[in-house]
């Protein structure tokens, strides 16, 4: 019996590996058990190609590197994760935890094209990574969508509090709300379930908030056992 594969995705300063922290903590609270993925591997030799990538190597811009090309660096890290971690896990029935996946290049690779030609772009790369390289779609994708102003504001406070600059992606304030356009889009093409981060009146929601929304669609959807929180 196959497991379950709950993804989480966001542009970059969304909260996205907060919330994915949050719903691990409370899943191990509850008793559930699950075995949990973060994308892209650095730790490990499948990044190389991705971390040149990012550090700048192929060029300055995102841009500067194709669609079809930067996301075949994601995906054979994703299927070197597949076949030397979780295959069996997954195989034999696990829930399966992942922050990003497949979903990432749809958001971040989607946006080098037109908008008229993603769609393409958005079948393509289901066929490449789900059909061809054989790894599991996901059964729940939950989207963070973070206006890009916000999430602008966090990612440089964060890069302050570190004394650290972010890879291409993260220092590109026009192609960080070039992805969250690409994000709804594909976010409508594939079906994933969106979660707001902000408000009617543009504030960003409370954590906990957020939190309460994501455990309320991760217990409806793939039937779950509930937990007071």
């Amino acid at each position: 019996m196959k497991g379950k594969l709950i993804v989480f995705e966001g542009t970059d300063g969304s909260g996205k590996s907060t919330q994915f922290r949050l719903l691990c903590d409370l899943l191990q609270t509850a008793g559930n058990s699950f075995h949990r993925l973060v994308f892209p591997q650095y730790q490990e030799p499948s990044s190389a190609l991705l971390k040149m990538y990012l550090n700048g190597e192929f060029g300055s811009r995102p841009s500067d590197v194709n669609p079809y090309a930067a996301s075949s660096f994601y995906a054979v890290d994703r299927y070197a994760s597949w076949k030397k971690v979780w295959q069996p896990l997954y195989e034999s029935g696990t829930l399966i935890l992942s922050d990003r996946y497949t979903t990432s290049n749809a958001v971040h690779q989607g946006g080098k094209l037109p908008p008229a030609d993603q769609p393409a772009f958005f079948d393509w790369l289901f066929d490449f990574e789900y059909r061809k390289l054989g790894l599991p779609q996901p059964d729940l994708v939950i989207y963070l969508d973070m206006p890009t102003e916000q999430a602008t504001r966090l990612l440089r406070t964060r890069e302050a509090a570190t004394h650290t600059r972010g890879d291409i992606h993260e220092v590109d304030d026009a192609y960080l709300a070039l992805c969250r356009r690409t994000a709804l889009r594909a976010a409508d093409h594939y079906g994933w379930q969106k979660v707001s981060c902000a408000d009617a009146a543009g504030a960003v929601r409370s954590i906990q908030d957020i939190h309460r929304e994501i455990w309320d669609i991760v217990t409806k959807q793939l039937s779950l056992p509930t937990q007071t929180h």
